[in-house]
């Protein structure tokens, strides 16, 4: 059974940093692409970031600049270096990811798989 299981959220002032990992178990199929979102108390899950199976990455424009995303070599690890965090980054960060036998056309990916979610709060 696949899962996604994210870490490395947390609590942090504005202007600190933190680092999210998605892990990916319990799959034999390649990646086809990944992604992170986020869903504040109170709003809709919106779209943070998101790599394409060619390593190709994109940003929401409130994140870029200061968030990078990357993943390992066997692209089963997915990461999210958020760095000068606003208060306004505060939500549940999910993971998210397209992993199949054979991709599809889409260049981004059809994510079928997500995570439980993790945590983060800035703080003033």
């Amino acid at each position: 059974q696949v899962q996604l299981v994210e870490s490395g959220g947390g609590s942090v002032q504005a202007g600190g940093s933190l680092k999210l990992s998605c892990a990916a178990s319990g799959s034999t199929f390649s990646s086809c692409g990944m992604g992170w979102y986020r869903q504040a108390p109170g709003k809709a899950r919106e779209f943070v970031s998101r790599i394409s199976r060619r390593g190709t990455t994109d940003y929401a424009d409130s994140v870029k600049g200061r968030f990078i995303i990357s993943q390992d070599n066997d692209k089963t690890t997915l990461y999210l270096q958020m760095n000068s965090l606003k208060i306004e980054d505060t939500a549940a960060y999910y993971c998210a990811a397209d992993l199949r036998q054979k991709c599809t056309d889409l260049f981004w990916g059809d994510y079928n798989y997500w995570g439980q979610g993790t945590q983060v709060t800035v703080s003033s």
